[in-house]
C-alpha cells in the first residue's frame, strides 16, 4: 500500500495509528490523497483478482491478503524512518528525482492499455502480473519520493505481500499441479500395497477392488502448498526473521503442507478401499479443511522455532532514523493528485469505450444441447458438488452413452457407421451475461482434464466449423488423447467448443466463432486478445459444450471428425 501521510505524522514514540499533525493543511491533503490513491491502485487490482479468488478454490485465500499487507504495513509504521525536511534541497537528489518520476509517469501511461486489455481478457494471467507489477512499482516510487530509499527497503516487504495473491501462470501451474498430482498418487498407491490393500496407478487415479480414486488439484495439494507459502511469509514478517531464516521457514512449511497432502490421500484412498468411492465424498471436504488447519499451525508452531530469541520477533519502537525527504510536501501533493486524476480518468475511460462499443453488438443464434435420450446406454453424469461450485454455471450437463457395430445409433449416425464400438460422452454449461463467466467458461478444458485422470494427449488438430443446423456453424476444437490400461489402451477424441453470445455486427460470422483458437493450452493468441479490446467485446455471456468419442482400437483423426460432424446436427437444438 502506498505512505498515508508524511513526516508530519506523530513520531514513532507516539504514532501507533495514522494520525496527523493539527493544524497542517497541507498534511492532511497528502494524507487523505495517498489514501485515495492506494484505495483506487490497489482496489483495482483486487477487483481483477477477486473474480479468480471466487472461481478458483485454490486461490481463495486471496480475499485475507490485502487486509494482511495493510497490516502489515500499519505494523511497520510506528518505527519508520523519519524524514529529514533540511535534506530536501540536495542537489545530489535532483536528477534521481525526475529520473523517478519519468519513470513513474510511463507506468502512469501503461495503465490505459493494461486495463483496457484486462476488461476483455480478466482471465488473462500473465497480464495480471504485468498489472500486480506496475502497481508495485507505483508505490515504491510514491515510497522514494517520500522517504528515499531507507523507506523503499523499509516498507517493500509489505507493499510486495500482495503478489502471494496473483495467481501462477498456467505454464507454471499446470506442471506443478499435475506433478503433484501424480506424486501423491505414486506415494498412496505404494502405501496402500505396503499395507496389504491392492492398488494400481494410471495416471492420477488409483484403481482399487471398489473403483476408482483420483487425485484432483485439491488432493494434489496445491492449495494447501500456495496457502503455506502466504503463511510462511506472514509469520516470518510478523517475527521479524532475518532472510536465512525466512528461506529456511518457507522451505519447512512447504514440506509440512506435502506431507500432510500425501496423509490426506492416503486416508481419503483407505476410506474408498474400506467402505466404498461414495465414502470418500462425505469426508473429502473435512479432510481438506483438517490439512489447512495442520499446516497454519504448524506454520505458527515452525515460525517460533526459527523466531531469533536475541533479536525478539517485536515491533517496539526504537529510536528514528533520519532520512531524506526527496521532495517537499507541496510537490508530493501535487503529483498524488495528477496520479489519482489520472487513474480515474483512466477507468471512466475504459469503462467509456466498452459501453460505446456494445451499443453495436448484435446476437448470435442463440442454441444448446439436446441430449440423446433415446440412445443405446444413454445416463446422465452427476457433476459433483465440488465442481458445480468451480464453475458456477447456470445451466447444464452431462451424459454419456453407447454406439456399438449392432446396434448403432441412427438417430445420431445417419452415414457410414464406424467398425468399432464407440462410448460418447457430453458437457453442456451455460453462464448467463455476468462477470467472471469466461474464466469459469474456461476453467475446465479437454486439454487439461484429462492429463490430470491419466489420459496423455496425443495430437491438437485446432479448430475447425461443423455444421450444427441449416446456417449456423460452431468452431470445434479437436485433441487426441491416449491411456494404457495395461497391455491394452483406451483412445479419445475431445470437441470443445467456446462461444460468446454477441458479435460486432461489421465482422465475418465464421471468424466471430472462432474463440477457441490459440496456443496449444487453448487460451487466445495475442491477435485474438487484441481483436477483442479493438471491437470493446467483454463477458457478455458464454456456453462451452464439449464432445468425447472414446474407442478400444485407435481411430484415425478424420473418421472421428466424420462421426462428430454427423452427430453434431443431432446434439444442437437452436432456439
Amino acid at each position: 500500500m502506498l505512505p498515508l501521510s508524511m513526516d508530519v505524522l506523530h513520531s514513532p514514540q507516539t504514532c501507533t495509528s495514522f494520525v496527523v499533525e493539527r493544524g497542517s493543511l497541507n498534511s492532511q491533503k497528502i494524507f487523505w490523497l495517498g489514501g485515495l490513491l492506494a484505495l483506487v491502485l490497489w482496489g483495482v487490482l483486487c477487483r481483477l483478482l477477486g473474480a479468480e479468488w471466487s472461481v478458483n478454490e485454490q486461490y481463495s485465500y486471496g480475499w485475507f491478503v490485502p487486509f494482511f499487507t495493510i497490516y502489515l504495513f500499519w505494523l511497520r509504521w510506528p518505527t519508520r524512518p523519519i524524514r529529514a525536511d533540511e535534506d530536501v534541497s540536495n542537489q545530489n537528489l535532483v536528477a534521481v528525482r525526475w529520473l523517478l518520476c519519468a519513470a513513474a509517469l510511463l507506468l502512469l501511461m501503461a495503465w490505459v492499455p493494461i486495463r483496457l486489455f484486462e476488461v476483455a481478457n480478466p482471465e488473462w494471467r500473465p497480464l495480471q502480473w504485468v498489472h500486480a507489477i506496475l502497481a508495485l512499482s507505483l508505490s515504491l516510487c510514491v515510497l522514494w519520493l517520500a522517504g528515499g530509499w531507507k523507506w523503499v527497503r523499509y516498507f517493500g516487504f509489505p507493499v510486495a505481500f500482495i503478489l502471494v495473491a496473483v495467481p501462477w501462470i498456467t505454464p507454471i501451474e499446470v506442471p506443478i499441479i499435475q506433478g503433484l498430482q501424480r506424486a501423491v498418487a505414486i506415494i498412496n498407491t505404494e502405501l496402500m500395497n505396503l499395507i496389504g490393500i491392492p492398488a494400481q496407478l494410471e495416471g492420477s487415479v488409483i484403481r482399487l477392488r471398489t473403483g476408482l480414486v483420483g487425485v484432483n488439484e485439491a488432493c494434489s495439494g496445491v492449495r494447501s502448498l500456495q496457502t503455506s507459502i502466504m503463511a510462511g511469509l506472514l509469520f516470518g514478517e510478523l517475527h521479524r526473521l532475518n532472510w536465512r531464516r525466512r528461506i529456511g521457514l518457507l522451505f519447512a512449511v512447504i514440506a509440512l503442507a506435502f506431507v500432510a497432502n500425501v496423509l490426506r490421500g492416503g486416508f481419503l484412498v483407505w476410506t474408498a478401499a474400506t467402505k466404498s468411492i461414495e465414502a470418500v465424498d462425505h469426508v473429502h471436504d473435512a479432510a481438506g479443511l483438517a490439512v489447512l488447519a495442520v499446516v497454519m499451525v504448524g506454520t505458527f508452531a515452525l515460525a517460533n522455532i526459527f523466531r531469533d530469541q536475541r533479536r525478539g520477533a517485536s515491533f517496539t519502537k526504537s529510536a528514528p532514523v533520519r532520512t531524506a525527504a526527496n521532495v517537499s510536501d507541496r510537490f508530493l501533493g501535487k503529483i498524488l493528485a495528477m496520479a489519482l486524476c489520472w487513474l480515474v480518468a483512466v477507468e471512466m475511460g475504459v469503462e467509456g469505450w466498452y459501453r460505446l462499443h456494445e451499443t453495436g453488438l448484435v446476437s448470435k443464434t442463440q442454441w444448446s444441447a439436446q441430449w440423446p435420450e433415446k440412445t443405446l446406454g444413454y445416463t446422465r453424469v452427476k457433476i459433483d458438488e465440488q465442481t458445480r461450485s468451480t464453475l458456477r454455471y447456470d445451466k447444464g450437463g452431462g451424459a454419456i452413452w453407447r454406439v456399438t457395430k449392432s446396434q448403432p445409433s441412427e438417430s445420431l449416425l445417419s452415414g457410414p457407421q464406424l467398425d468399432m464400438d464407440q462410448g460418447w460422452l457430453m458437457y453442456f454449461f451455460r453462464w448467463e451475461p455476468g462477470q467472471s463467466s469466461v474464466l469459469r467458461a474456461r476453467a475446465h478444458r479437454p486439454d487439461v482434464c484429462f492429463p490430470n485422470t491419466g489420459w496423455r494427449q496425443t495430437e491438437d488438430r485446432g479448430v475447425k466449423f461443423y455444421e450444427a443446423a441449416p446456417g449456423l456453424k460452431l468452431p470445434f476444437r479437436h485433441f487426441g488423447f491416449i491411456r494404457s490400461q495395461g497391455k491394452a489402451a483406451r483412445y479419445a477424441h475431445a470437441f470443445f467448443c467456446l462461444q460468446a453470445d454477441k458479435v460486432s455486427a461489421r465482422e465475418n460470422p465464421l471468424a466471430a466463432n472462432n474463440e477457441v483458437a490459440g496456443s496449444s493450452l487453448g487460451d487466445w493468441n495475442i491477435f485474438d486478445r487484441i481483436r477483442m479490446v479493438r471491437e470493446a467485446r467483454r463477458d457478455l455471456g458464454q456456453q462451452v459444450m464439449e464432445i468425447v468419442i472414446t474407442t478400444d482400437r485407435e481411430l484415425p483423426g478424420d473418421a472421428a471428425e466424420a462421426a462428430f460432424s454427423r452427430a453434431l446436427g443431432a446434439l444442437v437444438q437452436t432456439k
